[in-house]
């Protein structure tokens, strides 16, 4: 490798602002300003610190670089550019349909890119999880960079991710500050007052160093020196400006996000296309073994008429998918005593994560560890995974296969009330794209798609439940996602129940019930809840003429809102009727919860009786 000279470092960085201008202006839109206060930061990693094999991207001893101002975009393709993994006619196809080259870089077009970035405040807390994996699970010495803007230091995730980086004593993260001084609107809030964020990440124990973020030799310094230290992440604060380079454009309001007004001059006065390019250092040899399948599958089983939380199941099956396959990790929100994550904890302690009571950091550290080839589950109550719903939905636009498990849904969990209830999540889950919503009744039911969710794709969600149900499946029982059940049916059904979960016991009592008055129903078992089984929906439909859904869940979004798409497409629609959770609960035991929500057996089978009642009356 050629070292260049701290002259052709400053070259470099003027290359990547040339190619940031040009970028922007080739598409009419983009954010070049942002990206020239870094360039300089951005050259001296690449070509000093920076070990990458951009035709290995998957390399186990390649080091990481997340760009967490993913606006910035335009240096993060001229560095690509410098570095040859893509050419010149391939850098101004920016921002336009099809490009790879998106105004928000993701790793589903680039296999370069770690994470995907853009909303503000999750490029530390994914490289946290990147970090870790590298620290405790691939023990090997690959270094992660993450470059951040001073604007996006406001949102508490990234506090989330400073505080557990210090911690867990991550000395191979840096985290470079790009300490601009403007944001989208107007100055940040401590400007380029360096001390104040100084004071910040030194709380959480981090190494500082504080840095003139232009001062090529300062830079290169910073980074030897992180490189250096010993048993604490380290963060460059490096004051910049905006648009650096260009005086028409340089520390000024009102520019943020916009092509600059005459680029070929700016181009000019930054002295011209160079069309520089840097070797980039190779990795060192290493080796990665963790996703070798290290033995055989052997779910528990449970026997039916037992009586078993789905949490428990979850718990155990979660432990047993750890002894057969060495890539799983488990990682827990401070509740693992009550998702039963602990089970897991205890028997594969090296490969349990606790990320305390910090929800972000929690989805945050399993997409890093998603990213470098490990398959984690991640567990907290479903109700407070809504806190982390920005971070799943990027998860989904990364691509990232990870696994989350929401316990202690509905108001069956009891007495807690309304604050510790998932009542929202099948809704957020489903909204999410392309994920997977699976909602188990009974405990070998839930064993049994814990061990499917590894094979699956995206983001997927399984939702369990605090009390004990009834094992009503078999342990050999197969559950496709995209299937379904159906418990109750005869020729002369009146009518279709379609519940999951804890209304699925509910359903059936109801249908027994109803069965002793002389109204026989279908129950169906709805416990693929994304993707919906169409089929067997449609056929309830045609051979019962109503389908009652029945669900632990707000109306919104949930089980009702999956039965009622699943006649979307132009299919003849039945007649379509909710029980759900309505007025709001209080505290109260399970079976009263149930009951005053009107989704318990007794209130379901007085619906269905006065249904049947209207629908014969004249």
């Amino acid at each position: 490798m050629t070292t260049l000279t701290d002259t052709e470092l400053h070259d470099l960085a003027q290359q990547l602002r040339v190619d940031s201008v040009r970028a922007a202006a080739a598409a009419g839109s983009g954010h070049p300003t942002s990206s020239m206060s870094a360039a300089d930061l951005l050259a001296v990693l690449l070509a000093r610190h920076f070990r990458y094999d951009f035709t290995r991207p998957a390399h186990p001893g390649n080091d990481r670089f997340v760009l967490s101002k993913g606006h910035a975009s335009p240096l993060l393709y001229a560095a690509y550019k410098a570095a040859g993994a893509i050419d010149d006619t391939e850098l101004l196809t920016f921002r336009t349909l099809g490009s790879r080259l998106e105004g928000h870089p993701t790793p589903r077009r680039l296999p370069w890119v770690e994470t995907a970035t853009g909303s503000l405040g999750q490029g530390l807390p994914v490289g946290v999880g990147i970090a870790l994996a590298g620290k405790r699970l691939d023990r090997i010495g690959y270094r992660v960079h993450v470059l951040c803007g001073d604007s996006e230091l406001a949102e508490g995730s990234v506090w989330e991710a400073a505080e557990h980086a210090g911690f867990e004593h991550l000395d191979n993260l840096t985290v470079t500050v790009d300490v601009n001084r403007l944001g989208q609107r107007g100055p940040t809030r401590h400007g380029h007052d360096l001390d104040a964020y100084a004071r910040r990440f030194q709380a959480f124990g981090w190494h500082t160093i504080e840095i003139d973020g232009h001062d090529i030799a300062a830079i290169d310094l910073a980074y030897a020196e992180a490189r250096d230290t010993v048993g604490q992440p380290t963060a460059i604060l490096a004051r910049t400006l905006k648009g650096k380079g260009v005086a028409a454009v340089e520390d000024r309001e009102g520019l943020h996000g916009k092509p600059l007004p005459e680029p070929d001059e700016a181009v000019s006065e930054l002295g011209g296309d160079r069309g520089l390019r840097v070797e980039v250092a190779a990795p060192p040899a290493a080796r990665s073994l963790h996703a070798v399948r290290s033995g055989h599958l052997d779910l528990p089983r449970y026997e039916t008429g037992e009586e078993v939380a789905t949490r428990d199941a979850y718990g155990q099956a979660l432990t047993a998918l750890g002894t057969a396959r060495g890539d799983v990790v488990a990682l827990d929100g401070e509740v693992g005593d009550s998702t039963r994550s602990e089970y897991f904890a205890k028997e594969h302690p090296e490969r349990y994560f606790e990320c305390y009571i910090a929800e972000q950091q929690l989805v945050a550290t399993g997409v890093g560890m998603a990213a470098r080839g490990w398959l984690p589950y991640a567990s907290t109550f479903a109700a407070f995974l809504t806190r982390a719903h920005d971070f799943i939905r990027m998860a989904a636009i990364s691509g990232a296969g990870i696994n989350l498990v929401g316990s202690h849904a509905g108001v069956a969990i009891g007495q807690d009330g309304p604050s510790q209830m998932g009542l929202e999540d099948l809704a957020m889950f489903r909204s999410v794209h392309d994920s997977t919503v699976l909602y188990p009744c009974d405990a070998n039911q839930t064993a049994r798609l814990i061990a499917t969710m590894a094979e699956l794709t995206g983001v997927r969600y399984l939702r369990t439940s605090r009390g004990k149900t009834p094992v009503i499946y078999p342990p050999h029982e197969e559950f496709p996602v995209g299937g379904s059940k159906v418990l109750r049916s005869g020729r002369d059904d009146r009518l279709t129940i379609v519940a999951a979960g804890v209304t699925v016991h509910e359903a059936l009592r109801a249908a027994d019930e109803l069965a002793d008055a002389g109204i026989p129903v279908r129950v169906i078992d709805l416990y693929s809840v994304k993707p919906v089984d169409r089929h067997t929906l449609r056929e309830a439909a045609r051979a019962t003429g109503c389908l009652v859904t029945v669900e632990d869940h707000y109306s919104e979004g949930g089980l009702g809102d999956a039965v009622a798409e699943a006649f979307d497409d132009g299919a003849p629609v039945p007649r379509l009727v909710r029980l759900a959770v309505d007025p709001m609960p209080g505290s109260a035991t399970p079976q009263e919860q149930l009951r005053a929500a009107g989704i318990d057996a007794a209130s379901i089978a007085a619906g269905v009786a006065l249904l049947v009642e209207q629908a014969v009356t004249p």
